[in-house]
């Protein structure tokens, strides 16, 4: 089960988090519920940790990860600004400043620090701006599937006709996922995972489905980052950080190894069979991947 808890993010936005547990023990009286909080059962002053979802996620996309997470952490996962329940604002900030600020400042309201952030794609990205700008709140750092290396203005033409591309409305929630599963020009094969993974950011309307974002808030977003490199604040991480990419994702395996040389403190783990959507394609090898990093990390 996850509980909702609202954080508020640089410049008054209103943020959704999301606190996932195991379903409260009943006590044996009958009584209901035993302890004060619904949405959880570890024990208080477990180490917290944030997971942050890449560009177009949500929280819930973490849901998988965040439950097992949950047996020996405090798990949360935030809808980033722009993104699932959070605020939308039309002329608010999408700078990287903003992204980082609000994982800042979630993790300040939430109690969570020292943390672990766990971050996918975009939202990787930010844990690793959040980790070299804050370390006193970070003790650990997994990336996820996100390059360090500027993309350019090509991959931003490309992402803007790519958006312009998709049939909306979608009549059904399984015309999405056929049309991002197998339709989409960018699929080279059929990947249901990658359909499920867009159902999940579509809200019904009264013409059909659309996603629960703003394309061209996405594209401000995008444009903050692509046309940079990230080396520098790599190497400004201090904690174990550990770089993860799928092997047929989007991080090449010489630039995912060039991360860790560049991390003070970096390891590698890859996962086969999984495509950009590491932890959505193949949540158990996934799990595999990042489970002894963490063991180390609570022995440090």
């Amino acid at each position: 089960m996850a509980r909702r808890i609202d954080v508020t993010g640089t410049g008054g936005v209103r943020l959704a988090a999301w606190e996932f547990g195991d379903p409260p023990k009943t006590d044996p009286a009958g009584s209901g519920p035993a302890g004060s909080d619904p949405a959880r059962d570890v024990p208080d002053g477990s180490p917290g940790v944030l997971l942050l979802h890449g560009l177009m996620g949500r929280a819930s996309h973490w849901a998988s990860t965040a439950r097992w997470l949950s047996g020996r952490y405090r798990a949360v996962a935030l809808d980033q600004r722009g993104h699932g329940r959070s605020d939308k604002p039309p002329q608010g900030s999408f700078t990287r400043d903003a992204y980082v600020d609000d994982a800042e400042a979630a993790l300040e309201q939430l109690g969570l620090a020292p943390v672990v952030l766990i971050g996918h794609a975009m939202g990787a990205l930010t844990a690793w701006q959040l980790a070299a700008k804050r370390p006193d709140l970070v003790r650990g750092l997994i990336i996820c599937d996100m390059r360090a290396s500027a993309l350019g203005a090509a991959s931003q033409r490309e992402w803007d006709q790519w958006f312009k591309s998709w049939p909306l409305p979608f009549a059904t929630l399984a015309d999405v996922r056929k049309w991002f599963g197998e339709d989409d020009p960018w699929v080279e094969r059929p990947n249901p995972a990658r359909g499920e993974f867009y159902a999940e950011v579509m809200a019904e309307s009264p013409d059909g489905w659309r996603p629960v974002f703003d394309p061209e808030q996405m594209l401000r977003s995008r444009e903050t980052w692509v046309y940079d490199a990230h080396w520098e604040e790599l190497a400004q991480v201090r904690c174990h950080a550990l770089v993860v990419r799928g092997l047929d994702g989007e991080l090449g395996r010489a630039e995912a190894q060039e991360m860790v040389r560049v991390l003070p403190r970096g390891q590698y783990a890859e996962v086969a069979d999984a495509g950009h959507l590491v932890h959505y394609d193949q949540p158990e090898a996934w799990r595999a991947a990042i489970e002894p990093f963490l063991d180390a990390l609570s022995t440090d």
